[in-house]
């Protein structure tokens, strides 16, 4: 049985695993703690199957757990084979149709839920504002804040209507950079003017909608913070918490992204950014790194760098999110809505729309 410290430290990670069913690894970071997966292409077949592996993963503890996954839409779309596809948001924000978001959203979401899948990582609420961005482009709304912030809380009020968890991303803001942050750490020059008219527009109107969870940038904003990208900084997620006013779940990207591995180291990472405000972290990949993460919590609460309240706080964070979304074990899964006519009538109308398409390349499959 794990202590009470390195249970309650193990439940700020949200981990992967590799295969197309639990690993011994993975059931090893139960043990200790872990209550929240990710799942990558890597672990899903037909929809059959990931709601057996869903359940799997739920039989794992006890307690709730949470499963999480990447379903944007366009080519970020993890679950593919007998699900509905989805063009990029981009095609959506053409259309300005906040009802034709809540409406994908809904879809998504409901995809999600019929296989057990309790957090869709979407919206995205990134600004599309450089032409040269290698990892947002069509994944955004467009280059219209305003229009970001009205169409991404429709599709995260959407994916939550039907019992699964939004998450708004990448705070502040990974819409103007010219590099990926899961190769290299991407830097904004941008005065705080600037950010407030165009990047925080759409988390604002996400903070106020009450959306679920939140996922921070591994991106330096100079006026903000002139060394640490904002899933580090407590000055950045100071914007989210004080000003933003955001009191809900904030999760970090992966910590295994080179933005973040290369410059801080996995350790330090997990520290800097527990004193700046995340509550769960993700560490997506490698098992080793992922128990490493848990035991730098352990060694920051115990070597007093880590304040108890924090520790606290994220936990409750944590605690109150998994009994809001995570569906329990036995919980009713319906294939049927899956490429339901209802479905299919919405995806046609969807690619129906000037430049849908889902033949982008996925800038998220760096590190997958």
């Amino acid at each position: 049985m794990p202590s009470a410290l390195e249970a309650r430290a193990a439940r700020l990670f949200c981990v992967g695993f590799h295969g197309l069913e639990p690993s011994p690894e993975l059931a090893e970071l139960t043990k200790r703690g872990v209550r929240s997966v990710v799942l990558f292409a890597r672990n899903v077949g037909e929809p059959r199957e990931v709601a057996e592996l869903t359940r799997r993963l739920k039989a794992l503890t006890s307690e709730p757990l949470a499963v999480a996954v990447d379903q944007e839409g366009g080519n970020v779309r993890r679950l593919r084979r007998g699900f509905s596809e989805i063009p990029s948001m981009r095609a959506i924000g053409r259309t300005g149709d906040a009802e034709l978001a809540h409406a994908t959203g809904k879809l998504l979401g409901s995809e999600l839920r019929a296989v057990g899948i309790d957090v869709a990582f979407a919206p995205v609420l990134d600004v599309d504002t450089n032409p040269e961005n290698p990892v947002i482009g069509a994944r955004s709304f467009g280059s219209d804040p305003e229009l970001v912030a009205r169409l991404g809380v429709a599709l995260a009020r959407g994916i939550e209507s039907v019992g699964v968890a939004a998450c708004g991303k990448h705070f502040p803001g990974h819409g103007d950079t010219a590099l990926d942050s899961h190769l290299a750490l991407p830097r904004l020059a941008h005065a705080r003017e600037r950010v407030d008219a165009i990047e925080l527009v759409p988390f604002r109107a996400a903070a106020r909608a009450g959306v679920a969870s939140m996922m921070t940038a591994h991106v330096v904003f100079s006026a903000l913070d002139p060394v640490l990208p904002a899933t580090l900084s407590r000055s950045v997620l100071g914007v989210l918490r004080e000003d933003v006013g955001y009191d809900g779940l904030v999760i970090s990207d992966d910590l295994e992204m080179r933005a973040v591995l290369d410059h801080f180291g996995l350790e330090e990472a997990v520290l800097l950014g527990l004193e700046a405000s995340i509550d769960l972290f993700l560490v997506c990949h490698t098992p080793e790194r992922m128990h490493r993460a848990i035991d730098a919590v352990i060694h920051g609460v115990e070597s007093g760098r880590i304040a108890a309240d924090r520790l606290d706080e994220a936990v409750a964070r944590v605690d109150s999110f998994l009994a809001r979304w995570a569906a329990p074990l036995y919980a009713p899964r319906t294939l049927d809505v899956l490429r339901s006519p209802e479905h299919q009538a919405l995806e046609a109308r969807l690619f129906a729309l000037p430049g849908a398409s889902t033949e982008e390349r996925d800038p998220t499959s760096a590190l997958a």
